[in-house]
Formats: structure tokens, C-alpha cells, sequence
């Protein structure tokens, strides 16, 4: 993916969901990355594409680090074919063709609850509403570590 980069493009990070869509974004460096928003999910896809595509124009989003939930055996998940499809309607339904890199994202959300509850001491109920942008946060910035 950094072949397909210039120095300034920045890249989201995606948790994706059932219900809700965690979405993160990298500094122009791709040194650092920083929580965006949660989206909760529509019914259909074609309900979150209008906040998609203003998420992404707004950033001038380049590239595209999405979570890949592997089982712990590091064999694909069950929701391995849900993130492919939308993967493949961000595409083809969004208009959002970037390169992008699917990325392990096993234990982030439990990564990311255990500090929540440990270092922040956060309701659930705060909780639940930045879990899903903090899995983004964590799926990116190891990303942007490992690139």
C-alpha cells in the first residue's frame, strides 16, 4: 500500500460491523492515528452511504485499512465474508475505489474495552458509543506501524 501513496495521503481505518461502522483516520504523516466517529449502521448499505462518502470526501481519504476478523487460529472468521462484501460495496454501490489493505484485527475491541474500563474508568454506556471508532483507531495505527 505505501507504493500507492504520496507524502500528505491519508488513510482511514475501518471497524466494520452488524451494526455499527468504527472509522478512524491517519495524520498526513501516516504517523498517528486518530478516532472519527461511530456510524450506526441502516438497515441496507445504500443507509450509510451518504456518511460514508461525506466521511471520505471530508478526510481526502486516500487508502482504505480495513478490519480483517481472523479466528484466533488465524484461519478467516465467519464475518470474513460479510467485510469482503463491504469491501466490495464501498466499491462498486459507494463510489469508493481505494486501494485497500485488510488488516488482523483479532482482540481489538476487547483490547480497546479493557483500557476503557481499566485506564478510563468509563461507563458502558460511554463505552459503547467510542468502542467501535477506538477498534478503528487500534486496526489503523498497527497498520501504519507495520507499513
Amino acid at each position: 500500500m505505501r507504493q500507492t501513496l504520496s507524502p500528505g495521503d491519508r488513510v482511514i481505518g475501518i471497524d466494520f460491523g452488524d451494526r455499527k461502522i468504527g472509522l478512524a483516520i491517519s495524520d498526513g504523516l501516516r504517523t498517528v492515528a486518530s478516532p472519527i466517529e461511530t456510524l450506526v449502521r441502516g438497515k441496507r448499505f445504500a443507509d450509510d452511504v451518504p456518511r460514508l462518502r461525506e466521511v471520505f470526501a471530508e478526510r481526502d481519504v486516500k487508502a482504505i485499512v480495513l478490519g480483517w476478523p481472523l479466528q484466533m487460529d488465524g484461519t478467516p472468521g465467519p464475518r470474513c465474508q460479510a467485510t469482503i462484501a463491504f469491501a466490495r460495496n464501498l466499491r462498486t454501490l459507494a463510489g469508493i475505489d481505494l486501494p485497500t489493505l485488510l488488516w488482523d484485527e483479532r482482540l481489538t475491541s476487547s483490547m480497546v474495552e479493557k483500557f476503557l474500563i481499566g485506564e478510563m474508568d468509563m461507563t458502558r454506556g460511554k463505552r459503547r458509543k467510542i468502542v467501535d471508532q477506538m477498534a478503528a483507531v487500534v486496526i489503523l495505527q498497527s497498520a501504519l506501524d507495520a507499513l
